[in-house]
């Protein structure tokens, strides 16, 4: 059986914040300064290489932020292996909201392992010059959570990459134990008490 290669990551974070900005400067390398909200949920994907050979393709989902369409996304949170959420380092309502969006995925989305899914808080727009969160305040909430950070410029290009690069080996690492599989069947004979075989299926 092949190794897991693909991955489903979906971007959460206030309207605004620049969620469909990092997607397509991550995966077509353009950038365009007119806003247009996402309504529902859009897709795009981008296979990449780990470290150690592994070739993944991303699933990335862009969801929107507007309440209105909150809950059209509902549906697309589930089966996600990593989940990215974006705050604009210019607004600090849309940093106070990175934990209300941290809870909705866990509680819409029902993860078999809560405390230990792979989060990616990123911070936005660091271009802009009018910062109101600071880095180190940023990251110190995340260090309490034990949740990864990384600040970005869509608009610049700025550690786009390197966002993508992590929710790579943090995807990588969430799946592992379902590359681990058993054969269809199992040889009970030898077994005392055994009175049939047993079959086993594959997580995917």
């Amino acid at each position: 059986m092949a190794p897991r290669s693909l991955l489903k990551v979906i971007i959460l974070g206030d309207s605004g914040v620049g969620k469909t900005s990092l997607l397509r400067v991550y995966v077509q390398n353009r950038f365009s300064a007119t806003y247009k909200a996402t309504i529902g949920a859009d897709f795009m994907t981008k296979d990449i290489v780990t470290e150690g050979g592994r070739t993944l393709t991303l699933q990335i989902w862009d969801t929107a932020g507007q309440e209105r369409f909150q809950s059209l996304g509902v549906a697309f949170y589930r089966g996600s292996d990593v989940c990215v959420i974006v705050f604009d380092v210019n607004s600090v309502k849309s940093f106070e909201n990175v934990g209300n969006w941290m809870e909705e995925f866990l509680a819409q989305a029902s993860p078999k392992d809560r405390r230990g899914f792979p989060f990616i808080v990123v911070g936005n727009k660091t271009d802009a010059g009018d910062r109101q969160v600071t880095e180190e305040e940023a990251r110190e909430w995340c260090r309490a959570r034990r949740v990864a950070y990384f600040e970005t410029s869509a608009k610049d290009d700025v550690n786009v990459e390197g966002v993508f690069e992590a929710v790579g080996r943090l995807g990588v690492a969430a799946v592992e134990d379902d590359d681990v599989y058993a054969p269809e069947t199992v040889d009970m004979s030898r077994r005392a008490g055994a009175g049939a075989g047993a079959g086993a299926s594959a997580c995917c």
